[in-house]
């Protein structure tokens, strides 16, 4: 094991009992130094930046082919502005020099049976939905990726998801098409550098065979302490991560009008059989 690899470890976990294989690369150590960007310099984006994102996320997976999502890239200062405004107005969104917006797009799989007079029985149904939520998700994190590798940072913006429908009105979305998160890109300040947030024990998340909760309880404890730890290095409230939890999921208000999204979804065009 490397020192690279010791420090990205020891970053993301703390001091982890974790085997690595020996043919641990540099791929996998800039994976685990990804961090959430939340403050970019004045810097543009070098030219062509958009269209390798957008490249790389078209390599990423996609199910049976169907390629249900779409993105749209925007750079207007005005029109992130408005973008802001339906997201909590969040500083990054205003400052990246590039905001993109991931959709699950079942539009353009519409337009093609319609021109070929076939009704598409399948699209009204929720499976189709996931299939284009989870089609952005994984182009998405392909761009991420890749931006990481130009040297660049980015944060995702579920806040986009307040009022999907105010969004589909500003960008001009067709029916069946709406945005799943938004995404700052830029080049990372160097005056407020964003930190590896540490991520919860593997105990918690990985089962072998059989789901089980053995481990969970003391992996959580453990990982609120840490979690308190990095908040108090950072100056900020010292919440450990189940103090998090219960605070975000205790209480509707804290959807923001997400609590509204089955109903915006089926206005939209969306059928949720």
């Amino acid at each position: 094991m490397t020192d690279i690899t010791q420090h990205r470890l020891a970053t993301r976990y703390g001091q982890p009992d974790i085997e690595v294989p020996n043919n641990w690369g540099p791929v996998l150590d800039e994976l685990l130094n990804h961090r959430s960007v939340r403050s970019f310099s004045e810097a543009p984006l070098p030219e062509g930046t958009i269209e390798a994102l957008i490249a790389a996320a078209q390599s990423a997976a996609s199910s049976s082919n169907l390629q249900v999502w779409s993105v749209v890239a925007v750079q207007d200062k005005a029109r992130k502005a408005r973008l802001a405004g339906f997201a909590g107005n969040q500083a990054h969104i205003h400052q990246a020099p590039l905001f993109l917006v991931w959709l699950a797009d079942l539009s353009r799989v519409a337009r093609l049976g319609a021109r070929q007079q076939v009704e598409l029985e399948a699209l009204p149904y929720i499976e189709s939905l996931l299939l284009g939520t989870i089609d952005a998700a994984l182009a998405a994190q392909n761009a991420v990726v890749a931006l990481e590798s130009l040297g660049l940072g980015s944060v995702y913006i579920g806040a986009i998801r307040n009022d999907i429908e105010a969004v589909a009105q500003e960008l001009d979305l067709p029916p069946q098409v709406y945005p799943v998160f938004g995404l700052c890109v830029g080049h990372p300040s160097v005056e407020r550098p964003a930190q590896v947030k540490p991520r919860l024990p593997q105990a918690a998340v990985l089962h072998h065979e059989k789901y089980s909760v053995t481990h969970e309880a003391s992996a959580i404890e453990q990982y609120d302490a840490r979690l308190g730890a990095f908040y108090r290095q950072e100056g900020l409230k010292a919440a450990g991560w189940s103090e998090q939890v219960i605070a975000r999921l205790r209480g509707v208000a804290s959807l923001n009008g997400r609590e509204h999204l089955v109903d915006e979804l089926k206005r939209l065009g969306f059928g949720l059989r």
